[in-house]
């Protein structure tokens, strides 16, 4: 049997096609293999339907009356939530120019009519297994989340200390210019970046004073520990440097491997300023928060000693001169 591989529910495929002899033929092959299939006759039933169900795989007609194939596979695409839903575009035998439309458009794959059965079969019980491994994959993460938060709630004084990283570290990253890709792994290193607490005693997390050397040398670890929990997960591959490397600096005076100038990753480099930022400016059982203007001469005294970049430092200060209501920093990063 060519269908889905065994799992906790039936595959969910969307069919979309205006001619009822395609969608009979789709719905019976599908369903004999144990597949759950929704089929609609056009571009905007498939829209909702999509929406609706939340199908695995998606069979679009290209040529279907008024909203076509190709323009409800961008619109997919374009839909956070859609956009690792496999669809597949249907289309004629020498219809070029509609599969580089749709390839532009984000079509994993395509069809060629008439539709071979044992193909048709093939291509959905394919896509439905990356599918259901690209969910698995995001469970995964999801689960790494919510743990990266459990962990912040052990300690009252650091509540919200995530959720600003985050949004920091991206804010910081698009004034560099960063491309997407690194926005993503900062907004979710933002999150993750202190996971390899869940590592270090309670003792010593929450201790209302300062570190014993010893117990230094445990709160370390907790960077270690969070790469180790990361490497599983290849969807966390460029998440793992910000994990490993937030509290190493410039000058190699940082931890866990005392990296040095370029060594440091840069996206490490990035959520490093703003977590000391961000610590700064909040409560901690052994001091009150700082103003902002205080931390930010703190973050312009690590540029002099030569432990963070100048750049990073200067447009971080910057940014949150544009973006942060009621804060008027005037300090600057010397030449």
């Amino acid at each position: 049997m060519e269908g889905a591989p065994p799992k906790s529910r039936p595959t969910r495929v969307l069919v979309a096609d205006d001619t009822d002899s395609i969608r009979a033929l789709f719905e019976k092959l599908l369903a004999s293999d144990g597949y759950q299939v929704t089929s609609v006759v056009d571009g905007l039933q498939a829209l909702e339907a999509a929406h609706s169900i939340r199908p695995d795989v998606v069979l679009l007609d290209v040529g279907m009356p008024g909203l076509d194939g190709i323009e409800v596979c961008r619109r997919l695409k374009s839909d956070p939530t859609m956009r690792l839903t496999p669809v597949v575009l249907v289309t004629g035998l020498s219809d070029l120019a509609d599969r580089i439309r749709g390839i532009e458009a984000g079509a994993d794959d395509f069809l060629t009519k008439p539709v071979h059965p044992h193909e048709l079969r093939a291509r959905v019980a394919s896509l439905s297994r990356m599918k259901h491994l690209t969910d698995a994959l995001d469970s995964a993460e999801s689960a790494f989340m919510a743990l990266a938060l459990t962990i912040e709630a052990r300690d009252p004084t650091t509540r919200g200390h995530c959720e600003r990283l985050a949004k920091w570290a991206v804010q910081l990253g698009r004034a560099l210019g960063l491309a997407a890709d690194d926005l993503d792994a900062l907004h979710r290193g933002g999150y993750l970046h202190d996971v390899g607490k869940i590592g270090v005693p309670d003792a010593v997390l929450l201790k209302p004073g300062p570190l014993t050397a010893q117990e230094f040398e445990q709160m370390k670890r907790h960077t270690e520990i969070g790469d180790t929990l990361c490497a599983p997960l290849q969807s966390l591959r460029d998440v793992r440097p910000i994990v490993l490397s937030h509290h190493e600096k410039l000058d190699g005076s940082g931890y866990p491997q005392g990296l040095r100038g370029d060594a440091v990753p840069v996206l490490a480099q990035i959520v490093g300023v703003v977590d000391v930022y961000d610590a700064l400016t909040s409560d901690r059982p052994y001091r009150l928060a700082l103003e902002p203007e205080t931390a930010a001469r703190h973050l312009v005294e690590d540029v002099e000693r030569g432990r963070f970049s100048k750049l990073h430092v200067e447009a971080f200060l910057d940014s949150l001169r544009l973006t942060s209501a009621g804060v008027h920093l005037e300090v600057r990063v010397p030449s």
